[in-house]
């Protein structure tokens, strides 16, 4: 993510790419891997998580480092669809062997504990990150392959022996990866809480953009990010497990709307450093909710042996969700200015609040504690 925080800047200043098309090639990044992602959820219900991690890891350490290479829009893209690609594995994969380790009473504070360590690892990443980049982009992308290739020797080595899986159903995976598109309950869910990864898309790929554009610096925009990272470390774990007895749904209205007003903030305080500052810190707050809130909700959704599909459908919708985030701001950008479109953002964020509200007091019983 230190890297991927950078990539839109490299794109458009270094490549010389537009920032629609650079929206565009995220877009369809998002899309594939959020298009494959049940599959590969349904078939780690099948067949194990593990294989996939690994060769999860392994493929992303070689396709990462080749954005040196993008020198258009066609290399843009095929760089973007194979990163996708592998994207599309890890993601709800490696969500569900979380799921699958944890007690059942404990998952949403063990979520939290993951989310805090890569938010650690963010930081330590991010913050220096920035200045490298302006120094150039070759050791970003070594060090982040680097990480990747640390992270299959670790499945490979540190996570042996035989693994819980919840007995699967008989169907084959591209069936099962099916189901929860059918299930109203995922459904519903899905249609409110994607405003959570799109918020996180604008964060992380809209906002840099924005910031350079009111003359903030890459060195500021790393700090400004890594800033906050270190909240999120620090409180995710404690936050998650105070939550947890209330159950996941319980707070997302309030995380909404705390999204929203992070996004006022970068509109309307005056000085741009301070609004780019102040709006990321309140927005870290509302991560320390939807964090860990929303993948545990999908896993009480998810009925027995099929925890991977349901969490490669949530991947579907995250993945576009994130992915639209650049490609619609760059829009609302040209056409009204950065303060109307965190404006517009807030607006969606504050109904979709009402309706999270609404929404988790019809959801049935039986698809509440499981």
């Amino acid at each position: 993510m230190s890297l991927v925080t950078f990539l839109g800047i490299y794109f458009v200043r270094e490549a010389g790419i537009a920032l629609a098309t650079v929206g565009a090639a995220f877009l369809c990044e998002n899309l594939l891997r959020g298009l494959a992602a049940p599959f590969f959820g349904a078939l780690s219900d099948r067949i194990g998580r593990r294989p996939l991690l690994i060769v999860s890891a392994a493929a992303t350490a070689a396709v990462l480092p080749c954005f040196l290479l993008v020198e258009g829009p066609a290399s843009l893209l095929a760089w973007s669809l194979a990163l996708g690609l592998t994207g599309a594995v890890n993601m709800p994969v490696a969500t569900a062997q979380l799921l699958d380790l944890a007690p059942p009473e404990r998952r949403q504070a063990v979520l939290a504990l993951n989310y805090t360590g890569m938010s650690v690892a963010y930081t330590v990443a991010v913050m220096p990150a920035g200045y490298v980049a302006e120094q150039g982009y070759g050791f970003l992308a070594a060090t982040s392959a680097l990480g990747y290739v640390i992270v299959a020797v670790l499945y490979v080595f540190a996570l042996r022996g035989v693994l819980p899986l919840e007995a699967r159903p008989p169907e084959s995976p591209l069936k099962a990866s099916l189901f929860a598109l059918r299930d109203p309950v995922f459904l519903g869910f899905a249609a409110l809480a994607f405003v959570f990864p799109f918020s996180m898309g604008q964060v992380v790929t809209a906002s840099p953009l924005f910031a350079i554009d009111v003359g903030i610096k890459e060195g500021t925009i790393g700090l400004v990010l890594g800033g906050n990272s270190i909240i999120v470390a620090a409180l995710a774990l404690p936050v998650a497990a105070r939550m947890e007895a209330k159950g996941p749904f319980r707070y997302l209205p309030a995380a909404a709307l705390v999204v929203g007003l992070g996004f006022v903030c970068y509109a309307l305080i005056p000085d741009a450093a301070a609004g780019y500052l102040v709006g990321t810190i309140v927005f870290s707050f509302a991560e320390l909710i939807f964090s860990s809130a929303v993948p545990a909700a999908v896993g009480r959704i998810a009925p027995a042996g099929r925890r991977g599909a349901y969490q490669g459908a949530w991947a579907l919708v995250a993945s576009f969700s994130m992915g639209s985030a650049l490609l619609l701001s760059s829009g609302l950008r040209d056409a009204a200015g950065w303060e109307s479109a965190w404006l517009a953002y807030a607006g969606l964020l504050a109904a979709a609040a009402i309706a999270l509200a609404i929404f988790q007091s019809r959801i049935p019983e039986t698809r509440r504690g499981h």
